[in-house]
């Protein structure tokens, strides 16, 4: 018998054990099952806007959990633990978030995994999104040359609301990066992995144009080693085809490969082909996919 509860609040004991079973589904699938906004959200117990469900079996222990972010239409994550599985809890978990959330609901399925998929289709949704993950060597970047008039240098917390405002209008169409507050902002650059010098900043006679947000993965730790990613790339509409993207891309990974690292990462939603197409042509290829699910 199992118990569904629903709460906008986690209390310790509770992100411990959800993160724990977190970390078993991801060395069962090789692939985390929540995102990092949603993570992010889940290790500080909650949010506003955000619904959390904990399945539990007869002796209390959590076995499923969901999470709902409040939205336009509203956008949902789910896990079971790998010992659990083939019970229906799946089933269960997915028409639940419906329940909550409503028949707008959005449902992440991470690492394009046969049984997400057939889950997905078993309940009535189809794929609507893709957001893949590339990757690239960091041997042979070259210096790119920067539009006449751009400079560049690193964030400095007094930029947070002009970035913030450039974010907003380089990711109108993808609200999920788009709509970030300031507090989604000050959440990260409060994590341990948050490095200045790898935050880039270009700016032209008008302002903030571009930036480009390096991360680092991996390390001591961890189960792999360090990894380099594009955070995030934005352009301000009127730098777009200047060639700045391009240029901030490769300022970026010279400093990550400064770092020492070998590999570099992405994720790029397959619907801005722009984008897909300058890292494409920058030698980045595609190594998998998150697949965004809605009802039919």
């Amino acid at each position: 018998m199992t118990h569904l509860q629903w709460t906008a609040a986690l209390t310790a004991a509770q992100i411990a054990d959800v993160d724990a079973l977190l970390q078993r589904v991801s060395d069962a699938d090789g692939v985390s099952s929540l995102s990092e906004h949603t993570y992010l959200h889940l290790l500080a117990g909650g949010s506003p806007g955000m619904t959390q469900g904990l399945l539990t079996d007869d002796s209390g222990a959590i076995i499923g959990y969901a999470g709902v972010i409040d939205g336009q239409p509203p956008v949902a994550e789910f896990l079971v633990d790998p010992a659990a599985r083939g019970a229906g809890y799946g089933r269960q978990l997915l028409d639940a978030v419906v329940e909550v959330a409503g028949p707008q609901v959005r449902v992440w399925a991470h690492g394009q995994l046969p049984a997400a998929r057939e889950l997905a289709q078993s309940g009535g949704f189809e794929p609507v999104r893709s957001l893949c993950r590339y990757t690239r060597s960091l041997t042979g970047i070259t210096e790119v040359e920067l539009p006449p008039g751009v400079e560049v240098r690193t964030f400095t917390h007094d930029d947070a609301t002009a970035w913030l405002a450039l974010n907003a209008e380089a990711f109108v169409d993808l609200p999920d990066q788009g709509s970030w507050t300031r507090a989604d902002l000050e959440e990260r650059l409060s994590q341990p992995w948050f490095d200045a010098d790898g935050f880039l900043l270009a700016f032209d006679e008008q302002g903030l144009a571009g930036f480009h947000w390096t991360k680092v993965h991996g390390g001591s730790g961890h189960a792999h080693e360090r990894i380099g990613e594009v955070y995030v790339l934005g352009v301000a509409t009127r730098a777009r085809g200047t060639g700045l993207g391009k240029a901030l891309t490769h300022a970026g990974l010279r400093y990550l490969a400064h770092l020492g690292l070998s590999t570099v990462m992405l994720y790029v939603d397959t619907s801005n082909q722009p984008a897909v197409k300058m890292y494409e042509q920058l030698g980045f290829r595609c190594a998998d996919c998150d697949v965004q699910y809605a009802l039919t």
